[in-house]
């Protein structure tokens, strides 16, 4: 017989980290453009998992010495070998047992799911990328739809959000990625979380490279009838910082010609060896994973502890260019 602590367990067997499951009904009031049951109309469970990262890819650029790990072992392993390997055998045993399974890996950042782009102009709402895609019927969303994976490990029990936008789990607190199978077998629910794990401190706003997660402005929504509220992230600035757009935080811009290549999202020379694309994750996620790393580290609220404390030297910055 298949059950949730079944899969759970066979999960955390082939390399998951965390798994938690929601039911079809926590997703009501959700935008159909992320919400599963258009997805996958017939089904009933989302399985959540999350695929720690491990505190150590991030010592290299701590230290100012050596990126690729973060880019390669930190997102694309994750996302391009690990989280497709377990989703296969997770939705094998599934089908075994007579119950669909539709796999969502989190590896489509490019071209997949970009059917709706963000408003230049903050007043209008999201818009269709002309060109891209069109709805089959006016009752369905546009291709491609895809669940949001930090609401979805919220449903699911996983952890909570953060003022930083990013997940938080009480194991790893930001230190994991993201995966997902949407599946007809009628699974146990786990219980929603209640305690908060960020206490709003703030420092993913002060230590952001770019500036891009601002001190008072949020967003407010409601799933599985909890109520979630984070800071709106300008998403430009957000790709610029990601990309390594600080000449002070990226000793890869070198020459006037370099900090050029850095003004927009999806530009620039990385000049880093670049797996699956990775390269260009350069900033190291100063504000919304480090800091946020360092304080809930700090504060004991995360259960993966470590016998030396992550920050040990005052963070190095290089002059601007």
């Amino acid at each position: 017989m298949l059950t949730s602590e079944k899969i759970k367990k066979y999960a955390k067997s082939l390399g998951a980290d965390i798994v938690g499951i929601a039911s079809y009904d926590r997703f009501d009031g959700a935008p159909k453009q992320l919400d599963p049951r258009y997805m996958f109309p017939d089904g009933k469970s989302i399985i959540v998992m999350g695929f720690r990262h491990f505190r150590g890819v991030f010592r290299g650029i701590e230290e100012g010495t050596f990126w690729t790990s973060y880019c390669s072992m930190g997102y694309a392993s994750i996302n391009f070998i690990q989280q497709p390997l377990v989703l296969w055998n997770v939705c094998k045993m599934i089908e075994d047992e007579g119950y669909e399974a539709l796999p969502v890996p989190n590896n489509f950042p490019w071209g997949g799911t970009n059917c709706y782009n963000p408003p230049r102009d903050k007043n209008i709402a999201y818009q269709p990328t002309p060109g891209f895609s069109m709805n089959v019927s006016p009752d369905k969303p546009t291709p491609n739809a895809f669940i949001h994976m930090r609401l979805s490990a919220f449903a699911a029990g996983l952890g909570d959000i953060g003022y930083n936008k990013i997940f938080l789990s009480p194991q790893f607190g930001p230190r994991q990625r993201l995966a997902a199978i949407i599946t007809e077998a009628p699974l146990t629910p786990d219980p929603m979380p209640e305690e908060k794990i960020c206490d709003r401190c703030k420092m993913c706003v002060k230590a952001c490279t770019v500036h891009a997660i601002p001190t008072d402005k949020t967003v407010k929504i409601k799933i599985a009838g909890k109520n979630i509220e984070w800071a709106d992230i300008d998403v430009e600035k957000c790709a610029q910082g990601f990309q390594g757009a600080t000449s002070e935080t990226n000793p890869f811009i070198v020459t006037r010609e370099d900090n050029e290549g850095y003004t927009g999202p999806g530009t620039g020379s990385y000049k880093t060896p670049s797996l699956y694309h990775y390269a260009r994750a350069l900033e190291g996620a100063a504000g919304c994973i480090r800091a946020c790393m360092i304080h809930l580290e700090e504060k004991k609220k995360i259960k993966n502890r470590f016998q030396e404390p992550f920050r040990k030297r005052k963070p190095w910055r290089l002059p601007q260019v």
